[in-house]
């Protein structure tokens, strides 16, 4: 299976946003709440977004698979949405995208992310990959949201 990982164009945007709607709903089935920020973000929101934030895109056989994004701000980067297509999910691509955008940031001091509480996969592929908890904090109309981070 022939994964390419590469930079996201804005013209991939709209896929993007169809891909994360897709990823999401588990996350919303967990909790029963269909109101969370990824599944009410549009494709305004998405291009604002883009213009300060750096995007990453799986594909295989010319279609989106996976994206992440990051933003780098006085040495700290937050990663923010990481999604799989569910059809690829628990092969490592997720683990693939998360170590691409921390090397696209070589002089970030520290990484970090949230997601939700009961998001058991989440944890474990971030723990996984060096990243501690911090905090824990309920930002409605989310769940509780774990902070997690780490140092370089």
């Amino acid at each position: 299976m022939q994964i390419e990982i590469q930079n996201a164009k804005e013209s991939d945007l709209a896929e993007i946003l169809k891909l994360q709607k897709l990823a999401y709903i588990q996350e919303a089935e967990i909790y029963n709440n269909y109101e969370i920020t990824p599944l009410t973000q549009n494709l305004e929101d998405l291009k604002a977004d883009f213009k300060t934030n750096t995007f990453i895109k799986a594909t295989f056989n010319s279609k989106i698979i996976g994206s992440i994004k990051g933003f780098e701000e006085n040495g700290n980067v937050l990663v923010g949405k990481l999604i799989v297509h569910p059809d690829f999910q628990n092969k490592g691509l997720g683990s693939r995208l998360m170590l691409e955008i921390e090397s696209r940031f070589p002089k970030a001091s520290r990484f970090w992310l949230f997601t939700a509480h009961k998001s058991e996969k989440n944890l474990y592929l971030y723990k996984k990959l060096g990243y501690q908890e911090y905090k824990r904090e309920s930002l409605p109309p989310n769940p509780i949201m774990v902070f997690l981070e780490k140092f370089t």
